[in-house]
């Protein structure tokens, strides 16, 4: 199996430099392109169409946010995990309401980068764990008592969501229709009154059903 291509988005190239090293030493990831600015990292998308996207909040210009939000703009399809040492809830929030599919903090474990591209491959979303801490902490949203209200399919259904999961692989899972997903999906927003997939995805960790990633 040809290993998967990464862009690595950093202001610091001695930094890229390291996580490359990091990256390749795995053996199944190969850095094909590197920016340092979001401008630069929208032309090295467009000419290396890497299969993922590592990417820093923290870039000089158009932040990391508003390039990941760009990118999927142009690709929807686009893959793209956030590796920052923000490790507020409310940056991992608007990352993933960008178009992130997983937010992992620089101080994360080594193994812990390797576990969240490896979760982005397979199409799941990730946090990292200290990032995990700080939303419970925060306690983002108090839906507790709605959120216990739910059915144990609406439960099986939101933490699908969460994971990334489309309608289709829902209902391939579960063994329903996807309109049955559809149906339970705009039930489940309206009971925990959220607005985004972003949100749901929040609710989820805060409630334990999105885990963090585990290495090996």
């Amino acid at each position: 199996m040809s290993a998967r291509t990464i862009l690595i988005v950093d202001d610091h190239p001695v930094v890229r430099q390291g996580y490359r090293r990091l990256i390749e030493a795995d053996g199944r990831y190969r850095v094909v392109a590197e920016a340092g600015t979001a401008r630069d990292a929208y032309a090295a998308y467009r000419a290396a169409a890497p299969d993922l996207v590592l990417m820093d909040l923290s870039l000089p210009g158009a932040g990391g946010i508003e390039a990941t939000r760009h990118l999927c703009s142009y690709d929807p399809h686009a893959r793209i995990l956030v590796f920052t040492m923000h490790q507020g809830a409310a940056f991992a929030m608007k990352a993933i309401e960008a178009g992130a599919c997983g937010y992992v903090t620089k101080s994360s474990d080594p193994d812990e980068l390797i576990a969240a591209l490896d979760a982005a491959v397979a199409g799941r979303r990730t946090i990292s764990a200290d990032v995990q801490a700080e939303i419970a902490d925060e306690q983002l949203f108090g839906r507790s008592a709605r959120l216990a209200e739910l059915t144990p399919r609406q439960i099986e259904v939101l933490r699908l969501v969460a994971a990334g999961l489309t309608s289709v692989e829902i209902g391939d899972v579960l063994g329903v229709s996807m309109k049955t997903v559809q149906n339970t999906h705009y039930q489940i927003k309206s009971q925990l009154d959220a607005r985004t997939d972003a949100q749901l995805v929040w609710i989820a960790i805060e409630a334990g059903l999105l885990a963090a990633p585990s290495a090996g």
